[in-house]
């Protein structure tokens, strides 16, 4: 690596790392402030509160990393063109597009630290929400009359679930394709046991229905049946659904695949999902945006500077917002609307990359 890429790739972690860290914070002091009344409501102490917005952290480090790796490329760039940095190099026969690389290529990598980031964070999120009794915490042992959906489109109706012994009592499970001339099924069992070991449920005394595309049933006792689809524990049957905010991308996708195979409209979650991969992509494209655009103005000091930084951000989260809204209404293809916003960023940086003097 040349000295003047380990010079360049230096000033942009510096900035990076400072308003990864810094971003998010201010992030969380703001939701804290805003909440924190309601909060209090709750009969929560400052130590539950505090510890919450931790939880918080990691969603919000993958929210704000593309406006961290634009922050640095901007003032990165700007100070070397400042400087006359910029004119030097390419006197030396060094072009714009050689120096920035290592900005597009550090970039790069900050987009897949986001997607992990972002990843991760699903199980700090649902920790916040326990700790601020948005959601009831896994600290129960039953669940009564409750209805469970898995993403093989399995639907089952539960009477009981006692997690202490591993037991559900009156299960009935069903399965019905969408396709009208699909076989279904049914199952109905007495109770149900399950065994840690083999991560399986037995059902006993029970009786099994096949229903025929021409109307006919066929129905077969049992003393004792097990399922290779049913795999969830017992106690991940006692939480409530979760939020698009606690899943992974492929939580969510097998979630989505689960309710479309039920007829359930699932834009709104479509777009979600599509976000969570067009979010980590937008570390690069915003830095291929804000590269050049700092050259423009090379006289701007740090105030232009902060502006350029501040409204792009501003303007790539509104047009997010936007897209979610608008994908999830069905106007637009749910992947179209979820990278939109990076695909007008990407037109314009190409457009400002092929101005830029090299």
């Amino acid at each position: 690596m040349r000295i003047l890429s380990r010079y360049v790739l230096g000033q942009w972690l510096r900035v990076f790392l400072l308003t990864a860290i810094g971003l998010p914070f201010v992030s969380v002091l703001t939701q804290l402030t805003d909440n924190l009344r309601r909060l209090l409501g709750r009969d929560l102490s400052a130590g539950t509160i505090a510890l919450s917005y931790l939880f918080a952290l990691p969603q919000n480090i993958a929210t704000m990393m593309p406006a961290a790796a634009l922050f640095a490329a901007v003032f990165t760039v700007g100070p070397l063109a400042r400087h006359s940095e910029l004119t030097a190099a390419k006197a030396g026969g060094i072009s714009f597009r050689r120096i920035a690389r290592p900005i597009f290529l550090a970039s790069a990598l900050a987009a897949l630290l986001c997607y992990y980031i972002g990843e991760w964070a699903t199980e700090a999120t649902t920790r916040q929400l326990e700790l601020q009794k948005e959601r009831q915490a896994r600290s129960v042992t039953t669940r009564y009359n409750f209805v469970y959906r898995d993403s093989s489109g399995w639907v089952y109706t539960v009477r009981s679930l006692n997690t202490a012994n591993n037991a559900m009592e009156q299960v009935v499970m069903e399965w019905a394709a969408r396709d009208p001339g699909a076989v279904a099924y049914a199952i109905a069992a007495d109770s149900a046991s399950w065994s840690p070991r083999n991560r399986r449920w037995s059902f006993r005394h029970g009786a099994s229905h096949v229903m025929l595309p021409d109307g006919q049933a066929l129905t077969m006792g049992f003393g004792e049946l097990r399922l290779k689809a049913f795999t969830q524990a017992p106690r991940d049957l006692l939480t409530e659904p979760k939020n698009p905010e606690e899943m992974t991308f492929a939580e969510l996708g097998r979630y989505i695949a689960s309710l479309r195979n039920s007829g359930n409209n699932t834009k709104k979650l479509e777009v979600q999902q599509a976000v969570k991969l067009a979010l980590p992509a937008a570390c690069l494209i915003i830095a291929l945006f804000g590269a050049p655009l700092a050259v423009s103005a090379p006289r701007a000091g740090a105030a232009v500077g902060i502006a350029i930084s501040l409204g792009t951000t501003l303007a790539y989260l509104l047009m997010i917002n936007l897209s979610l809204a608008i994908g999830g209404s069905g106007v637009m293809d749910p992947l179209v609307a979820a990278w939109l916003p990076n695909a007008i960023f990407l037109t314009i940086g190409a457009w400002l990359m092929v101005r830029v003097r090299t």
